[in-house]
């Protein structure tokens, strides 16, 4: 059998097992929902205290230093083990996010109301549940980071809480608009690659949104040409306008292996902000995907306090419905309650892969303002 025979062997097979794959694995259109058992929740809440006890808080250079192997020499194994193969699967049946229901026992009195804004939060509150977001992505494995363009860094776990000043944004403190799906930081060369989402609170019973770029499938049309270094996307709300708009830099929504691709993209800044400046051509391929990604978009599940959804930035975009702050419906009726909070948390996989944009002296801080532009970190 000469090579050119062989080769088109392999091919057909190839093709007829890729075939027969996806028959058998249809691509995922939601993600994974994992029930934590009490006994693992109740040595995740000991975890975090005794931590608090030896190292204070989540940012100690001694426990950020140790952080891969206490998570997994600490971590429930069951939960270990599912945060470690998400970290290493790419495939075109990894969704790109894991919910991990009573993840941690909150207690609602200790945590006291909920203040205005992030900005009054006590963080003194949310020290074990750092320690414990921490260790999860230490065990991918990940290193907690912090990003100069999100709160000016504002350290490695951030609250979100809706802001009755920032109500109608496209942004975490947002409430009265449905946040459209997206990648975190996706004006960023060198966005989070996996970012975690704890809910201490969510008395509105806001749903969460979740999209995921292998919910399509074999990437189509529609995707193809997505690859096309073409696109804009300013930053986002936090930002005003001119400042927003930064380099002008055209980038690809999708990046990697073609048949199993990454995505970056926010459908707010990128299709409906009339300020980004797309070539014709690159609105017309935005609109007609994302005709065909709203169909997609997964929004069934309603976290709970307690409740951890793991995202693979890479993979998987992440929103949530619009809903009034403070009140939540009860047949019919809109009744007074407590304010959401959510804690967020976002790394790395490589410190060396980020030190080009990273502070110089501190390498868990990326200064990288909008595609490749670092802030000057004398101004920080």
């Amino acid at each position: 059998m000469n090579t050119q025979t062989l080769t088109a062997l392999v091919n057909t097979d190839s093709e007829h097992l890729a075939g027969s794959l996806s028959t058998i694995n249809p691509a995922p259109l939601a993600p994974a929902i994992i029930t934590v058992s009490a006994e693992e929740r109740a040595k995740l809440t000991k975890t975090g205290k005794a931590l608090k006890e030896i190292y204070g808080n989540c940012e100690n250079p001694a426990f950020i230093s140790m952080l891969h192997l206490n998570a997994f020499k600490i971590l429930p194994e069951r939960i270990a083990r599912l945060l470690s193969r998400m970290g290493a699967d790419f495939s075109a049946q990894q969704y790109g996010a894991i919910v991990l229901k009573g993840l941690v026992d909150v207690d609602q009195e200790e945590l006291g109301p909920t203040p205005a804004s992030w900005r009054e939060m006590d963080p003194e509150k949310l020290v074990e549940y750092g320690f414990i977001s921490a260790l999860l992505h230490g065990v991918v494995p990940s290193k907690p980071v912090e990003y100069f363009a999100q709160r000016r860094g504002g350290g490695l776990l951030h609250a979100i809480i809706p802001d009755n000043n920032m109500a109608w944004s496209q942004t975490g403190s947002g409430s009265r608009t449905d946040l459209f799906v997206h990648t975190e930081d996706a004006f960023l060369f060198n966005a989070a690659d996996f970012l975690s989402f704890l809910y201490l609170r969510n008395e509105e019973q806001v749903p969460s949104m979740l999209y995921s770029i292998r919910s399509h499938g074999k990437p189509g049309p529609a995707l193809e040409c997505l690859f096309e270094p073409i696109y804009k996307c300013p930053k986002d709300a936090n930002y005003d306008t001119d400042e927003a708009l930064g380099e002008g830099v055209h980038t690809s929504v999708l990046y990697g292996n073609r048949n199993t691709p990454f995505i970056r993209f926010d459908a707010a800044e990128q299709i409906y902000n009339k300020e980004a400046g797309q070539l014709p051509e690159a609105m017309e391929n935005l609109v007609n995907f994302w005709r065909e990604a709203k169909t997609l978009i997964y929004n069934d599940f309603i976290p709970e306090a307690g409740d951890m959804i793991f995202v693979n930035n890479h993979l998987c975009a992440h929103g949530r419905s619009a809903f009034t702050a403070g009140y939540r419906n009860e047949n019919g009726r809109m009744v007074k309650c407590e304010r959401r909070l959510m804690l967020r948390m976002m790394s790395k996989t490589s410190l060396i892969g980020i030190q080009s944009v990273a502070h110089p002296e501190n390498p868990y801080l990326v200064m990288e303002e909008h595609y490749g532009k670092v802030y000057d970190p004398a101004r920080v």
